[in-house]
């Protein structure tokens, strides 16, 4: 099999074996990325020599072996919202373009000492504002198995990256389903997490209560260990927690007998899609098989997710991103009078549409007069949806729904209808406002060959519940890898290349 086409496990293991050496598997990828990213665009940033670098310091500590992991020497793509020493970061937006950070992201620190590699930094929709990687500065990503739809959003670039299998595994951050979503346009494992389980810290804030990052992998083998090197508890996050339950990796069993599913009738109603709601069933049976115990129940207060997500999320996007005024870093336009000016043209020439769509929402939610019919309404409401939670896993271990009403809309469909891309979130946002973990898991594809993603969502802590039950249904089940991919791998063959 080619080495990019290897889970991040696997070839962790080949190359702790010596099979294959981390610079072999580094210059592969980047092989990969130049013959496919100039369609696709996952990369805002190709880290190139830099990487290749890093891999010949990782394979030394291999061969010494001080690198025994099962993700060292194993090439991996960052979403560009998460800071990297000495590599570009620019949260895909004009006002951060030239922004080189001095530090490096928990989360990201946490894989380089486990002996990752970094391959680059993935698009992304400005700022984490978008469901479709359409709003990003640098151009739109394009859907792996359809080039003529998007990817999802807004780790689109990560999610992409992973399916043309340009890296071997991604991290994204999700603070709507920004995860899950992508991941479900795209046909690969993403997982949120419990909020707090991965440091926020050096993650380039949307919205601060809701921020989680997160893996974007090719199986949940590979979800399960990624997850496992990341998270840990951070002093430098006031909202990490210290957790004595991260080996994620011991919850790889398909013994699924007697777990409690439950299948929300909220989730199954007018806007789903036909096809997801077969293939979300026909899941939901295998699992039954292997001895689940499946029933519908009523989760209720759906309808208010997405007024109260997009209240609060605006609301922390307007604080959060007045910090980005052209004095310290970043963009700062060429011709202004006065400190106001340059404020004001900084910001109006530096951030794009979404973006100033969002603080001018949030700037408006939490004014005086509004904050209270508003803001603090949603708050009331994120705090109810909790509750509606808690009741349902009195009953459940776990909730299975879809990840999206739809598969992956063509290009240009939601942008011009901002309404109609909110609404697509309907079924990841809840999830954010009540700090769960949840995964999108691959269930099948549409009658266009559009990739459909099945999400279970866990009570606090249960990680390893979700990544039971998605590894049961795994193996009920054929990998499947883009067309473009397979033919890319057909025509190395007959050229009688190494792969």
């Amino acid at each position: 099999m080619k080495i990019t086409a290897l889970g991040a496990v696997e070839l962790g293991k080949k190359i702790q074996a010596r099979e294959i050496s981390s610079v072999e598997a580094t210059k592969e990828v980047l092989r990969q990325i130049d013959a496919l990213d100039p369609i696709y665009h996952s990369y805002v940033t190709v880290a190139g020599e830099q990487a290749l670098e890093q891999a010949r310091a990782v394979q030394k500590a291999i061969d010494e072996g001080t690198l025994t992991g099962t993700l060292a020497g194993v090439p991996v793509a960052i979403k560009d919202n998460l800071c990297t020493r000495g590599l570009r970061t620019t949260c895909s937006s004009n006002i951060l373009s030239n922004f080189v950070p001095t530090y490096t992201a928990q989360a990201v620190v946490n894989l380089e000492k486990a002996g990752a590699v970094i391959v680059g930094k993935t698009n992304m929709d400005e700022f984490a504002m978008g469901s479709t990687t359409e709003t990003s500065f640098f151009g739109v990503t394009k859907n792996p198995w359809n080039p003529d739809h998007v990817p999802g959003g807004s780790s689109g670039g990560s999610a992409a990256a992973v399916a043309l299998e340009e890296c071997s595994y991604a991290l994204g951050s999700d603070t709507g389903g920004s995860i899950r979503q992508p991941s479900s346009f795209c046909g690969v494992v993403g997982m949120k997490p419990t909020y707090g389980t991965v440091s926020r810290y050096g993650l380039i804030a949307y919205g601060s209560s809701l921020d989680q990052i997160g893996p974007i992998s090719k199986n949940v083998t590979d979800c399960a260990a990624i997850l496992e090197a990341i998270a840990s508890y951070d002093p430098k996050d006031s909202t990490s927690v210290r957790r004595g339950d991260t080996r994620f990796t011991e919850a790889l069993t398909e013994d699924v007998k007697g777990l409690r599913i439950g299948l929300p009738r909220d989730y199954y109603g007018d806007g789903l899609d036909g096809e997801i709601r077969d293939a979300i069933q026909k899941a939901a049976k295998e699992l039954e098989k292997k001895g689940a115990v499946i029933e519908e129940f009523d989760l209720g207060l759906v309808s208010y997710a997405i007024p109260a997500y997009y209240v609060i999320a605006s609301a922390e996007a307007s604080s959060n991103l007045a910090r980005f005024d052209g004095v310290k870093y970043g963009y700062r336009a060429k011709e202004y009078d006065g400190l106001h000016s340059m404020y004001k043209k900084s910001r109006s020439e530096g951030f794009g549409a979404e973006v100033k769509r969002r603080i001018m929402l949030g700037s408006f939610v939490l004014s005086s007069g509004y904050y209270d019919a508003y803001y603090l309404k949603a708050l009331r409401t994120k705090a109810l949806m909790k509750q509606a939670f808690d009741k349902a896993f009195e009953r459940f271990d776990i909730i299975l729904a879809p990840t999206a009403p739809t598969t992956a809309p063509k290009l240009g469909e939601s942008l011009s209808d901002p309404i109609k891309m909110y609404l697509g979130d309907i079924y990841t946002i809840s999830v954010n406002l009540a700090g769960l973990p949840a995964m999108s898991v691959p269930c099948g594809t549409d009658k266009n060959g559009l990739p459909i993603g099945m999400q279970l969502i866990g009570d606090c802590f249960t990680e390893k519940k979700l990544i039971r039950a998605a590894y049961a249904f795994e193996k009920t089940r054929e990998f499947a890898r883009p067309a473009v991919v397979l033919e890319r791998e057909r025509k190395e063959r007959e050229d009688g290349k190494n792969i």
